[in-house]
């Protein structure tokens, strides 16, 4: 049975949920310019909407933006679809439609609160992702400070921020704690080289009074070194693929969402499956490969 998906077609994500939110868009990308390898063959991230991190990939050869939704896909190929290293694709994060290894890095950001079936999710990550390549993920933390506090202050509702398991708070909207990610990602082969602390002062009340600009610096100064203590809403995690084999990208993209073969035929704006026929199209721009 497949994991249920949140699907965001039809939002209005970059119009909306955006407006106002230029303290957490900074300090994501502060954290992520310190923690993303500068340069490679081939990169995807996985929920990558309207495109908003696509400056950052800018190193690599070839930037895969993926999302389940089509219309957020129909955003970013409007803003970044003249640039032929991007290559726009819909798809499902549980069935990932790349050959073995065909990656040096994947990035999950805002995309794990959403995600029910996080060792399915992971261990899809870790296939495509080649030895020694790099996972970069954010989640949002189940331990943050506001958390543990109303915790102690018996106001939690009967929430445990130190218990391991996931915490639903709406329908497919999900806290987690860090050792529950930091475990699953190991299970599945990946080791925690680098962790960031992000989006400390996301409260309100402080953005209304307090100049973005400075919060913004403070935030930058604690990722790192509060990063230990896990309490941010956000964390951050760059993990290493420690499978064996060769340190390579696999020159082979793509793989059969249908019965998963290799043997991909790309003719134009059409890819046919050598093993089972399956044919998949690229649709304005947008590769259409969900199962």
């Amino acid at each position: 049975m497949s994991s249920p998906i949140m699907d965001y077609e039809g939002s209005q994500w970059r119009t909306e949920f955006w407006q106002g939110r230029d303290y957490e868009d900074a300090v994501e990308r502060i954290a992520l310019t310190k923690m993303l390898p500068a340069r490679g063959t081939r990169l995807v991230e996985v929920g990558a909407g309207f495109g908003r991190l696509a400056d950052l990939y800018r190193g690599y050869e070839q930037v895969i933006l993926l999302d389940y939704a089509r219309s957020m896909l129909q955003d970013a190929v409007a803003r970044l679809g003249n640039d032929p290293k991007f290559i726009f694709v819909a798809a499902d994060l549980y069935n990932l439609p790349f050959a073995d290894n065909a990656l040096d890095t994947a990035l999950t950001i805002r995309v794990l609160h959403h995600v029910v079936n996080i060792p399915a999710a992971f261990a899809q990550v870790a296939r495509v992702v080649h030895p020694r390549g790099t996972y970069i993920t954010d989640f949002a933390n189940k331990k943050h400070l506001k958390a543990i506090a109303k915790f102690y202050l018996g106001r939690a509702n009967g929430v445990n921020p130190f218990s391991l398991e996931p915490y639903e708070f709406v329908k497919l909207n999900f806290d987690y704690h860090p050792r529950y990610i930091s475990q699953n990602l190991q299970q599945v082969g990946f080791q925690i080289r680098d962790a960031r602390a992000v989006s400390m002062f996301r409260v309100g009340a402080l953005k209304r009074v307090v100049p973005t600009s400075l919060l913004v610096s403070l935030d930058s100064a604690l990722q790192h070194p509060t990063a230990r203590f896990a309490i941010a809403p956000s964390i951050l995690y760059r993990a290493e693929n420690l499978k064996a084999g060769a340190a390579r990208v696999n020159e082979t993209l793509w793989r059969c969402v249908k019965c998963g073969a290799e043997k991909i035929v790309v003719n134009g704006a059409m890819m046919q499956c050598g093993g089972c026929g399956a044919e998949f199209f690229q649709r304005d721009g947008i590769w259409e490969t969900r199962a």
